[in-house]
Formats: C-alpha cells, sequence, structure tokens
C-alpha cells in the first residue's frame, strides 16, 4: 500500500497511533537542536519544534507527500520537563510531578503542496503520590528513559496516573483529534 504521508518522526508511538486510525505512512526521523530557547513559553517552544521537523523533513525528502510532526513537552509550574539524562534526573522530575497537576502540550505540523498548518493539544494530568522506592522501580524498567516528563502514559506509568482531562492520544504524543483536523486541510479523511 502506497503512504498517505511523511511521517517526520522516530517515534513508535506516533506511528502507532496513525496506524490506529488508519493513515499510511512512512517515516522519516529528522534530527534537530531540540533545546528551549531562554524564557521560550511552552506553548512557543512546542510549536516551534514541530514546525521545525516538518520544515526539516519537507526539504531533505524529494516526495510530494505531505509531511507530519509533532513535538510533546511536560510543564509543572511553567517549567518544561524534558526527556531524563540519568536516574537522578528521573528522581527530580517524577518527585516534582509527584501527588500533583501538571500539563502535557503537544503540537502538530503538517506540511503540504507549499502550505503549512499547525494544531496544538493541552492536556492536564494528576499523578498520585510517588514513593522513591516507586520512582527508582520505575526507572529500572527502561520505559520512562526516553520519554518526555520521564513517563509513559500507555505503559506502566499508567499507574501513576489519578486523573487526565484532554486528551490520551496526545499525552502519547499525537493527538489524533487535532491530527486528523489537519489531516482534513491537506485532503486526507481518516473516515471517508
Amino acid at each position: 500500500m502506497q503512504a498517505q504521508l511523511i511521517l517526520a518522526s522516530a517515534s513508535p508511538r506516533r506511528s502507532e497511533l496513525l496506524k490506529q486510525i488508519g493513515i499510511r505512512h512512512a517515516v522519516m526521523a529528522v534530527a534537530i537542536d531540540e533545546t528551549p530557547f531562554p524564557g521560550e513559553a511552552p506553548t512557543a517552544y512546542v510549536e516551534r519544534v514541530a514546525a521545525e521537523k516538518s520544515a526539516v523533513c519537507a526539504s531533505q525528502n524529494d516526495s510530494s507527500l505531505p509531511v507530519l510532526a509533532a513535538d510533546t513537552s511536560v510543564i509543572c509550574d511553567g517549567r518544561i520537563l524534558g526527556k531524563p539524562d540519568d536516574l537522578q534526573h528521573a528522581i527530580e522530575i517524577l518527585s516534582r510531578l509527584s501527588g500533583r497537576c501538571h500539563q502535557v502540550y503537544s503540537a502538530v505540523s503538517l506540511r503540504s503542496a507549499g502550505r503549512h498548518w499547525q494544531a496544538l493539544s493541552v492536556s492536564e494530568v494528576r499523578f498520585r503520590p510517588l514513593s522513591h522506592q516507586e520512582i527508582v522501580g520505575y526507572w529500572q524498567t527502561g520505559e520512562p528513559c526516553d520519554k518526555a516528563g520521564a513517563y509513559a502514559i500507555q505503559g506502566l506509568a499508567s499507574v501513576f496516573i489519578e486523573s487526565i482531562t484532554g486528551s490520551f492520544s496526545g499525552v502519547m504524543g499525537l493527538p489524533l483529534f487535532e491530527t486528523a483536523q489537519l489531516l482534513s486541510q491537506a485532503g486526507i479523511e481518516v473516515i471517508q
């Protein structure tokens, strides 16, 4: 089957989510500097990174297929919590999230035929209190190593989550409601 678009991401979760809604795609991961600018607001940050990913991917391939990219960040107290560098960093991140609410910002960028569309999903997640032992045990599973905010909502960390308001798929890394709206702009309908 021929791809309908190019996914500018190495994330297996994003690819799985596109498959879930029946979107055939090719994967072309791109490398960009994802360091936040000094004083950059979380919304501006995720939107910029998603747009840069789609722009770089579009410039590096000769396909006429639309290019989809996304970026997801966990925000607590207005601070962007990235991927943990090591166990100590994961302990710091998850201790900050323990027993509290935080936000997950997920930006989507789509480029097609010289046009660019973007959408943003903001979800609120409440963690139950976590013990130091749970955090260390969770780190040792390997699951949080490459995840924003040091957790995967669709994995073991689901037992930490008391409630979520917003988009489950957005917290996973690709908000499907917003993605489907963007795809429609480019003439790709999820349900015919």
